[in-house]
């Protein structure tokens, strides 16, 4: 089955297959090397930019500005969420305080590989 990914609104949301999911009014938690030359950077999402699918992965720019130093722009690819049975559709977004930061995903990454 074909997941369909697109933007809704003007950049405010992310459809996936026909579902309205993430919309640009979080604050995310960005690393230094994600967008700005804060050390955790508060990025205040205000439109997506570009979106696209690397499978799992739902992926997409978008643009902003940090809320500490006031940088604005469209950060690199970042995940968004993941369509886990493309078969049903399911999709989970990502929580946007959390997985931006590298630290976290390598703790993520090594814990889900002791489990398997």
């Amino acid at each position: 089955m074909t997941t369909s990914v697109h933007q809704l609104d003007d950049g405010a949301w992310l459809s996936v297959n026909d579902s309205r999911v993430v919309n640009v009014s979080d604050l995310w938690w960005l690393a230094r090397h994600d967008f700005c030359g804060c050390e955790m950077a508060d990025f205040l999402a205000e439109g997506f930019v570009e979106v696209g699918v690397d499978p799992p992965d739902v992926e997409g720019r978008i643009a902003g500005q940090c809320i500490a130093c006031g940088e604005s722009g469209v950060t690199d690819w970042l995940t968004l969420g993941r369509v886990v049975d493309p078969e049903r559709g399911d999709f989970y977004a990502v929580d946007p305080t959390s997985v931006h930061v590298p630290e976290r995903r390598r703790r993520l990454a090594r814990s889900s590989d002791r489990s398997e």
